[in-house]
């Protein structure tokens, strides 16, 4: 039986590893940025650059979209050369961006009304596991395009997970994405604190790192507080980004304010491009 055409919109730090371990996988893969300059390892690697959202639609079975925001994921679909300028039955779009459970089901909908089937499928993990084809996967939609799905969700992850109906994927991964800056907004203030009290960082984390509460995630996020370099896996503009999405989704539990503010305000500096573990630079200038 011969695979699915797949096609890919997106090519940002985790979309580019993702087709290239689809085209070792044996897939063909046609990609498409907005950014041309981005396609060019993707293309390097044996994929086939498209002219359009709408041109790959027309030629693949199976497309995914990754990009920063609900805005930019609406312009794929609705914008001019979009993949919804027209009816494509039986073909099925995944969106792989971590947007609001409104949107996937806008999306949904939308695609539902050209005769497509549609799949939310937001990503636990970054650049590395995205490298490494071991990213888990939260699905949201209907069973039989999940199961069509599945096949290429083997390729890119080590898990996946179909959560339920639309907008299920979308709320797990804002929940978790919730989990991730409390926790790195605690190892920042840690540090801080920590310090200003005589107490070098680096033996502040080696004695997180060696108790019951080290982690693989913590012994990275170490390395880069240590060296103070915050090359972004994911950047900090991105988590505030979802922590405003949580709160239009409704989240109000004790410590969320403090926490959404704090990134808010981050986000506003010169460190919003870099990795999320810059908000420890913000604490460290905003308070010692």
């Amino acid at each position: 039986m011969s695979k699915p055409k797949v096609g890919w919109i997106g090519l940002g730090n985790m979309g580019t590893p993702i087709v290239k371990n689809l085209l070792k996988a044996g897939y063909g893969v046609q990609v498409f940025n907005r950014t041309k300059e981005k396609e060019k390892e993707a293309v390097a690697a044996g994929a086939v650059s498209a002219t359009s959202p709408a041109a790959i639609i027309e030629s693949c079975d199976i497309i995914f979209t990754m990009v920063s925001d609900d805005v930019a994921v609406k312009a794929v679909f609705d914008g001019k050369d979009g993949l919804l300028e027209k009816n494509h039955t039986g073909k099925l779009v995944i969106d792989m961006s971590t947007v609001s459970p409104e949107t996937s089901r806008y999306l949904a909908d939308r695609c539902l009304q050209r005769g497509i089937a549609f799949l939310e499928a937001p990503v636990s993990g970054s650049v590395k596991p995205a490298q490494d084809g071991t990213l888990i996967i939260l699905a949201g939609g209907e069973a039989d395009a999940y199961a069509k799905a599945k096949p290429l969700f083997d390729v890119i992850g080590k898990l996946s997970l179909h959560l339920g109906g639309q907008g299920a994927g979308s709320s797990a991964k804002l929940a978790m994405n919730y989990f991730v800056a409390l926790t790195l907004q605690g190892l920042a203030e840690m540090v801080v604190f920590a310090e200003e009290n005589g107490v070098k960082k680096e033996d502040m984390l080696t004695i997180m790192n060696e108790g019951s509460f080290g982690s693989p995630a913590l012994k990275l996020k170490s390395s880069s507080l240590v060296a103070n370099t915050f090359s972004p896996a994911f950047a900090l503009k991105l988590m505030a980004k979802d922590l405003r999405l949580m709160k239009d989704a409704g989240l109000d539990t004790p410590m969320f304010p403090a926490v959404h503010d704090s990134y808010q305000q981050a986000s506003q500096t010169a460190f919003a491009e870099e990795d999320v573990m810059a908000i420890f630079k913000y604490l460290e200038k905003k308070y010692r």
